[in-house]
C-alpha cells in the first residue's frame, strides 16, 4: 500500500482534517491503495489539537521531523493554507525527494518564491502540484466540453482578500488561460473589485469579492451567447481524486504556467488595492 504523508505548519486546519476522509472515501470508490499514514507539524494550533492528539484522532503516526516523513512516505502532501509564506520552509526537503509532491492553496505568498520552489522542483525531477479545488467544480468540468471563445469572465466569491483572492484568481485562469496584462482596483471599504485586462482588452475579467458572496462565474462568449455558472459543486472530490491521479502518474493536471498566473495576479491585484483606479502590470 502507498503511503501519503502530511507536512504542515500545524495540523489542527480545515484542509488537514478532512483530506484524511476524503482520501478514504476516494480509496472506497476507486479501490486504489493508498492511506494517509505519516504526519508532521511545526508548531501546534493554540487552543486546537496538538500534533500527537491530531494523529490519535485520525490514526496516523507522528514521526518527528519533515525528514522522517519524506523517507517513510511515497507520496507528499504540503499543507499550511493559511499560511504560504511557510511553503517554501516546509516544502525544501519534500521538493528535493523526487517523490510528487502537491501543495496545497494558496501556492506561494507571491510570484518570485513561487519560481523558486518550481525550479528547486524541477532540479531534483520532483513532480509538484497546486491548485483551488475551485478548478474541479463539476460546473467547471462540464463548461470545458463547450467549444466556444471566452470574451469575458466575472466571478464573484466570499473572504478575506489574502486567503481567499486564490480561488477566483483560479476560476479566471482556469477558464481564460494565461497572459494577463494589467490589473485595475475599482474596490470599496468593504468591497475587492479587480479588473483584469487580457489581450490589449479584447478579453477581460473581473473579481469581485463581498462577506456574503457564493463562488460563481458568468461567461460571455465573443458569439453574443453566455452562461451562468450559479455554484461550484462536488469540487473537494474531485480535487482529491486529481491529486490522487497525480501521485500515479507524476503528471500534474494544471500545468506550471498557470499556477504561477495565479501567483503573479495575486501579487497585481494586492498592489492595485493599495492605489485604486490604477492599472498595474501583470509580471511574468
Amino acid at each position: 500500500m502507498k503511503k501519503i504523508g502530511f507536512i504542515d505548519f500545524y495540523l489542527d486546519e480545515w484542509h488537514a482534517n478532512n483530506y484524511p476522509t476524503w482520501i478514504k472515501e476516494n480509496v472506497k470508490e476507486t479501490g486504489r491503495d493508498v492511506e494517509v499514514a505519516y504526519a508532521w507539524a511545526e508548531t501546534d494550533l493554540e487552543g486546537g489539537l496538538d500534533t500527537a492528539s491530531w494523529c490519535e484522532k485520525q490514526q496516523v503516526q507522528a514521526l518527528s521531523s519533515i525528514e522522517e516523513v519524506v523517507e517513510k512516505s511515497d507520496y507528499l502532501i504540503v499543507f499550511s493554507p493559511d499560511h504560504p509564506e511557510h511553503h517554501e520552509r516546509l516544502g525544501k526537503i519534500p521538493l528535493m525527494s523526487g517523490k510528487p509532491v502537491y501543495m496545497d492553496k494558496t501556492f506561494s505568498p507571491n510570484l518570485e518564491t513561487g519560481k523558486r520552489m518550481f525550479e528547486l522542483a524541477e532540479q531534483y525531477s520532483t513532480p509538484l502540484y497546486s491548485s483551488s479545488a475551485l478548478r474541479f467544480s463539476k460546473e467547471f468540468s462540464d463548461f470545458k466540453r463547450i467549444n466556444k471563445q471566452l470574451e469575458y469572465v466575472a466571478t464573484t466569491g466570499p473572504g478575506t482578500y489574502k486567503n481567499y483572492a486564490v480561488h477566483q484568481f483560479e476560476m479566471i485562469v482556469a477558464l481564460m488561460g494565461v497572459g494577463g496584462n494589467r490589473v485595475k482596483s475599482l474596490s470599496t471599504k468593504h468591497t475587492n473589485l479587480l479588473h483584469i485586462e487580457y489581450e490589449n482588452g479584447r478579453k477581460q475579467a473581473s473579481f469581485s469579492q463581498m462577506q456574503h458572496a457564493d463562488f460563481q462565474a458568468h461567461l460571455q462568449f465573443d458569439n453574443g451567447e453566455g452562461i451562468w455558472i450559479s455554484q461550484c459543486s462536488d469540487m473537494f472530490p474531485r480535487l482529491i481524486d486529481s491529486v490522487l491521479t497525480f501521485f500515479e502518474s507524476e503528471a500534474s493536471p494544471v500545468s506550471k504556467a498557470e499556477t504561477l498566473e495565479v501567483m503573479a495576479l495575486l501579487d497585481a491585484g494586492k498592489k492595485a488595492l493599495e492605489m485604486r483606479d490604477t492599472w498595474i502590470n501583470v509580471k511574468s
